[in-house]
């Protein structure tokens, strides 16, 4: 099977766009200019109009000079993004602080640069600004001008009530922010998972192309070397009375030799696709050797069993990707295994089923429920011991493969007081015969 190395897969560093955040800026800078027009000239509040607009202004400045220097497309280093949302926090404070702190109710906009660092960043930035924006609520809590109002009295609202207030806000940068980067960290997973899937699919196809590549040339370069071995046949019997000395004779014999052997060679090659179909299509009996001779030298027995039917037995296409799929279950069921693997196939009418089961310890509760999801391993192979850890992909583009053919798998544990996983695969007959050789995009 197509093996992946875990440094091809590991997650990049994160790196944001700078014409991201100047948009996103941008739009605080407008959004902040409107709701103060519309505050003091809409609702005819007191406002501290100079103050607020000279701190948008430095807002402003600051994008002007950003979007002159760099590149739009530019990307940022996480710290350097994380310093400008980190600016937001302060200007979006410092707006509050002028305009009642947290009795303003655009307090809570405290939790969308935290929320942009939780899809964007990597965590330590994510919880260094999320203590910011906790740090700056809490001083506002204690430090603001009132609230801007229309009637001759301040509105003043109960301490109790702003603690509510506060906490809400304590809450909602935690739990949307946690949110947040869990979604976006499996999405990236998937991601990444699909990506190595595409990769091993490709693989796998180009394995199947230079088979045929293979079977091809064999054909052709038959014709040619059947004519190199009949003359160099016939100028050596030619030659017998003839005086040649015997360095040109021996040359003779080894260009006839030789010929015989490539002839040899390639009737060996031919041999690989001589079936009772053509190369491109394999019965379920061959299917299952192909998967299973990698594996049969490994100190474990693997028993094959296919069940004999009425109907006759289903010829599918040549597929790399259930090729690769079944290949690498019987590889995890091989790992595990402890003395024994059985293959049981069987098929009718309606259904082609091949079941992979083992003898080890079974599939954990918690992982079974989980089996299949990207990253998700607890193997510990010779691989991982010496320092190169499992990426935890296997199973899952096994199952992405064969589901892409029209399978069905499931995994499930023997019956107590036996012990072992077992992976079932299902397809519909007329799917299996007709299934034809994905591409290789997951789109």
């Amino acid at each position: 099977m197509s093996d992946i190395a875990a440094s091809d897969f590991r997650h990049p560093r994160r790196f944001v766009r700078l014409d991201t955040i100047l948009r996103l800026r941008w739009l605080a800078v407008l959004g902040q200019l409107a709701t103060i027009f519309i505050v003091s000239q809409g609702l005819d509040f007191d406002v501290p109009i100079v103050p607020c607009v000279t701190i948008i202004g430095f807002s402003a400045l600051l994008n002007l000079v950003l979007q002159i220097t760099f590149n739009p497309v530019h990307r940022l280093e996480p710290a350097y993004a994380a310093a400008l949302l980190a600016i937001n926090i302060a200007e979006l404070a410092a707006l509050l602080v002028l305009t009642g702190g947290l009795q303003n109710p655009f307090s809570f906009l405290f939790l969308a640069p935290v929320l942009i660092s939780a899809t964007a960043l990597p965590t330590r930035f994510t919880i260094a600004l999320g203590l910011l924006a906790i740090a700056c609520a809490t001083a506002l809590g204690f430090f603001h001008l009132p609230l801007p109002w229309n009637g001759d009295e301040p509105l003043v609202l109960p301490p109790t009530y702003m603690t509510a207030v506060w906490l809400s806000i304590v809450l909602a940068i935690g739990v949307t922010s946690l949110y947040a980067f869990q979604v976006t960290e499996e999405a990236r997973k998937l991601s990444d998972a699909l990506a190595a899937t595409e990769l091993v699919l490709t693989r796998e196809q180009h394995l199947t192309q230079l088979d045929g590549l293979a079977a091809a040339a064999a054909h052709e370069l038959g014709t040619p070397l059947s004519t190199i071995y009949l003359i160099s046949r016939e100028l050596e019997g030619t030659t017998q009375g003839d005086k040649l000395d015997e360095h040109t004779r021996n040359d003779l014999k080894m260009l006839r030799e030789q010929a015989r052997r490539c002839r040899d060679i390639l009737a060996k090659i031919t041999q690989l696709s001589s079936r009772d179909t053509s190369f491109d299509r394999m019965p379920l009996s061959s299917l299952i050797e192909e998967t299973v001779a990698p594996h049969r030298d490994f100190g474990i027995v693997i028993k094959v069993r296919i069940a004999l039917a009425d109907d006759p037995e289903p010829v599918g296409v040549r597929n790399p990707a259930i090729l690769y799929g079944v290949g690498n279950i019987l590889e995890n069921a091989v790992d595990f295994a402890r003395e024994k693997v059985e293959v049981n196939a069987w098929w009718n009418t309606d259904v082609v089923e091949i079941i992979v089961s083992d003898d080890g310890p079974g599939i954990p509760p918690d992982i079974l429920k989980r089996i299949g999801e990207p990253y998700l391993s607890r193997r510990r192979t010779n691989d991982e011991q010496n320092g190169r850890d499992g990426l935890g992909l296997g199973v899952f583009i096994a199952r992405t493969l064969l589901e892409r053919t029209g399978a069905r798998v499931s995994f499930t544990n023997r019956v107590f007081p036996a012990h072992g996983a077992v992976v079932t695969i299902v397809w519909p007959r007329d799917g299996f015969e007709t299934t034809e050789i994905p591409s290789t995009s997951l789109s």
